[in-house]
């Protein structure tokens, strides 16, 4: 079987390439898109703990030589402008689609032809419309020959499942079992853990509630903050001066830093796809997944 190449843009989708790999007959290449430090640190670590990387090869915009070398591609991002482009491009002979938070739920169905081929509640140009409807046709020929897959930790129910089986679209579901068996520990400071939201930054919280929400929180107790890579500067100031609240800053996603959990957390997040993730992160660990609301949180449209 060829080399394959995996395209990613962000840690979750780092990590579910190095997933994906753990179970291929040779390694892979990956395409690294630059625009964060945690994309290079989580590449670091990846390798550190032996991902099956032959070579990780930064990038800005679409990697179309790396692209045309390699006929396997795994894509962190499926919803992707340049992807849609590259695919209407190129023609590669096997597609598997990686996670992307909850998205992948959304492409499962746009694959379907449940909904239109673009993100959630996402308005969209007529040329991205038109370039999507190209993608869904070139992987559902694809598809119809076999070759077109979902790798994924996310539960995408039996009707979901029965509906992608019958248009030749394989699921490979995981648990992240290679993080959890190359995890390394890192010692976490205290057993409370707070998992760090980009809701203010995309306008889904008000920054004054969620820094209220925070102080509660931590009036309950000691409290270890895990900063999400997109939080500014200024929030991640204000809740270091709440009293009980040590910011705890790895530069690494938080499914790399918890899964070296060795005493039982208790962990609470905001509605995020890491409920999942870290259900199986820390699933033998005897640790809590405490999931919050917050007042006038707007939840997107799934």
């Amino acid at each position: 079987m060829s080399q394959a190449i995996a395209w990613v843009e962000s840690p979750l989708q780092l990590i579910a390439a190095a997933e994906w790999a753990a179970v291929q007959d040779q390694p892979i290449v990956v395409a690294l898109r630059l625009g964060s430090a945690q994309m290079a640190a989580t590449a670091e670590e990846l390798l550190a703990r032996g991902a099956r990387f032959a070579e990780c090869v930064p990038y800005y915009g679409i990697p179309w030589e790396l692209l045309s070398r390699h006929r396997r591609w795994a894509i962190g991002d499926g919803f992707s402008g340049q992807f849609r482009m590259a695919l209407s491009l190129l023609r590669p002979g096997h597609v598997t689609l990686l996670d992307d938070g909850a998205h992948t739920i959304a492409l499962a169905d746009a694959l379907l032809e449940r909904t239109g081929f673009s993100r959630p509640s996402q308005h969209e140009s007529s040329l991205a419309t038109l370039l999507g409807g190209n993608a869904r046709t070139r992987m559902l020929r694809l598809a119809s020959r076999e070759r077109l897959e979902i790798s994924t930790v996310f539960a995408l129910g039996d009707d979901r499942m029965t509906a992608l089986a019958d248009r030749g679209i394989r699921v490979r579901p995981h648990t992240l079992d290679w993080v959890r068996r190359t995890a390394r520990p890192i010692a976490v400071p205290g057993n409370r853990v707070l998992l760090g939201s980009a809701r203010p930054v995309d306008g889904l919280i008000p920054i004054d509630k969620y820094l209220a929400w925070v102080a509660t929180e931590a009036a309950a107790g000691d409290l270890a903050y895990l900063p999400h890579r997109r939080e500014t500067d200024r929030t991640l100031s204000a809740v270091a001066e709440f009293p009980g609240v040590q910011v705890f800053d790895t530069g690494l996603p938080i499914e790399l830093v918890l899964a070296g959990a060795r005493e039982p957390l208790e962990v609470l997040t905001l509605p995020s796809s890491a409920t999942t993730t870290l259900a199986h992160v820390l699933r033998a660990s005897g640790s809590s997944i405490r999931q919050r609301t917050v007042a006038r949180d707007i939840t997107p449209i799934q």
